[in-house]
């Protein structure tokens, strides 16, 4: 089986804003999660990406993920009546690289990275 991705859109009341940073720093991490990440996307406008062992890790923690987004969704704008206040895209991770950069100026691919 693949890895799995899934993504989530959120966008943030401008009240809620440090609510929901902290809010997601003590998101309980489910099991079978490899890497999550939380990116600013705009002004109040995030994006959560998730890489997941496979799909199935990914389908055993909707339940814990849909419990945690009931306790922030108050903090969030809804996107429309048809997305509510998520937009979420998933699916299986088709290219899979990474650069190992050991720091500025200097790689282990031979890649020269010029920025952190």
């Amino acid at each position: 089986m693949s890895k799995f991705i899934s993504v989530v859109k959120f966008k943030v009341k401008t009240e809620e804003e440090n609510n929901f940073i902290e809010a997601m720093q003590k998101y309980n991490l489910p099991e079978g999660l490899i890497f999550r990440k939380l990116i600013k996307t705009g002004e109040y406008s995030y994006c959560s990406i998730i890489e997941w062992i496979n799909q199935e890790a990914l389908e055993n923690a909707r339940p814990h993920m849909i419990a945690f987004l009931d306790t922030i969704r108050s903090m969030l704008i809804e996107f429309s009546q048809d997305l509510g206040i998520t937009d979420p895209a998933s699916g299986p991770v088709i290219i899979d690289q990474s650069g190992l950069v050991a720091e500025v100026g200097k790689t282990i691919t031979g890649k020269l990275k010029t920025q952190i």
